[in-house]
């Protein structure tokens, strides 16, 4: 199984964890990268992750993202392919670095795109990608293997 993880799904556990919704947030990603770590599925990464990465301006969630990304064995790079996917999926709504996030894990053939952002949640859903199923992160764990 492939996952690919947005941006603000990887720095859900650098969140205020005060909230309930971001603390059990929290705690499913922690658990989908212990099952990837203990070879449970694969986790994709892309360019597109990288340069958003380069935008976080705390050391501490920059550092970590990082240190994820020197382990990802599924890397993506922003070809033109990837570009012209990318512009499609605006043109249906989706803001243009979520819609370069999806087109990379619709190329890696991912089986499910993770994402805490609501309003994307909901649009990708509506535009129902047939490559891949979009999914929080609490949804996302009802799916892993037990």
């Amino acid at each position: 199984m492939k996952v690919y993880l947005d941006s603000c799904s990887l720095q859900r556990p650098f969140d205020d964890q005060k909230q309930v919704r971001v603390a059990t947030e929290t705690e499913a990603i922690l658990g989908i990268l212990s099952l990837w770590e203990s070879g449970g599925l694969e986790i994709v990464g892309s360019e597109a992750l990288e340069y958003e990465a380069t935008l976080i301006a705390s050391l501490d969630r920059k550092a970590y993202i990082n240190s994820l990304f020197e382990r990802i064995e599924v890397w993506v790079n922003i070809t033109t392919d990837v570009e012209k996917r990318a512009r499609s999926l605006t043109e249906n709504g989706i803001k243009p670095l979520d819609a370069l996030h999806l087109a990379c894990a619709e190329v890696s053939k991912a089986d499910y795109f993770c994402t805490c952002d609501d309003k994307f949640l909901k649009k990708a859903k509506q535009l129902a990608v047939p490559t891949i199923e979009v999914v929080s992160p609490l949804e996302l764990v009802t799916k892993l293997p037990q």
